[in-house]
């Protein structure tokens, strides 16, 4: 298959293929290249090419931090900016490939990264429940509900994983107060709905 940029980047979302690596070192992608072996177990080579461009390059600086905090030493900070745009996506990526280990240790800097905005806890708990982790998943969740309690996606989703475990009235009470902070939000309205046949 002949890569463009555009191919080469989406296959490395899906699956790690040296062609699409040998096309990022050919056009000076250092990112994409870095992404690649931090994908690949090359914690070291990825932060070198992280570093080698993260003073002009904000998702690389983001990069540069993301490693610190797998290898549990943190130096710099990153930005409100970085958190809320990146964040998810590289949690994603990276349960996507099975790097639980990594994974571990970024969310033990849950509360660091909070500091730095607010709704960390949340972003966390929407990677957990779009990769099926329910339980870590209400963690996050309930730990975002203290500081923003007036977010009607987090009652949704709280309520999306009572209903999927048969806790009606759990589901009931998050739709109602999500309900009640945004009233007619049509998913809320909608399950709510199925909940109240369902314990007719």
């Amino acid at each position: 298959m002949d890569l463009d940029y555009k191919k080469a980047k989406q296959k490395l979302l899906t699956e790690l293929d040296t062609d699409c690596q040998q096309f990022f070192i050919k056009k000076g992608c250092i990112l994409e290249n870095g992404y690649y072996e931090l994908l690949s177990d090359n914690i070291e080579k990825a932060g070198v090419l992280f570093d080698a461009v993260k003073d002009t390059d904000i998702r690389a600086h983001w990069a540069s931090f993301l490693i610190s905090m797998i290898k549990s030493d943190i130096r710099e900070y990153p930005s409100y900016f970085e958190l809320r745009n990146f964040l998810e996506i590289d949690l994603n990526l990276l349960l996507h490939y099975f790097k639980g280990e990594y994974v571990e240790n970024i969310i033990r800097y849950a509360d660091f990264m909070f500091t730095i905005n607010p709704e960390v806890h949340k972003f966390i708990g929407r990677v957990f429940y779009n990769n099926d982790y329910p339980e870590q998943c209400m963690y996050f969740l309930n730990k975002a509900k203290n500081y923003f309690y007036h977010d009607p996606e987090l009652h949704y989703l709280l309520a999306y994983i009572y209903y999927g475990k048969g806790d009606f009235k759990q589901a009931a009470k998050a739709l109602e107060d999500c309900i009640y902070i945004l009233p007619g939000y049509f998913p809320a309205v909608n399950l709510l709905k199925k909940i109240k046949n369902k314990v007719k």
